[in-house]
């Protein structure tokens, strides 16, 4: 299987973009890893396998319905692969968030097996 492109990522931000849970998971392996922005871990918290994953990521678009990436830059180098963009989303008791990110992937099989997200740590917009 050929290795993802800088257009296979620009379809996985627009899917994370569409809150389209489905599409998002058809990119990532049956073993893949989310690791999130924040949790009580070296790696923040750890969605291990597609239903962890698939339920990591809808509770974040449960706690910020508005959540979007933009302005995403792609980037492939082997199995490796980043995306730079910036997060901003509006939790569900108003915080608004806007702060520049990197996802760092991993890939495996011509899919997303590990997907380690980083996000500035900027004091709430609205604050």
């Amino acid at each position: 299987m050929s290795q993802p492109t800088t257009e296979f990522l620009q379809a996985f931000s627009d899917a994370l973009n569409n809150h389209d849970i489905d599409a998002i998971m058809s990119m990532m392996t049956d073993d893949c890893v989310f690791h999130a922005v924040g949790g009580p871990d070296l790696l923040g918290k750890s969605f291990v396998g597609q239903e962890e994953v698939r339920q990591g990521l809808e509770n974040a678009w449960k706690s910020a319905p508005d959540a979007s990436w933009v302005d995403a830059e792609h980037h492939v180098v082997g199995d490796k692969g980043f995306t730079e963009s910036t997060y901003k989303g509006t939790t569900t008791d108003g915080v608004r968030s806007e702060a520049r990110m990197i996802d760092a992937f991993t890939f495996r099989d011509g899919k997303i097996a590990v997907k380690n997200a980083f996000r500035k740590n900027r004091p709430p917009v609205n604050a």
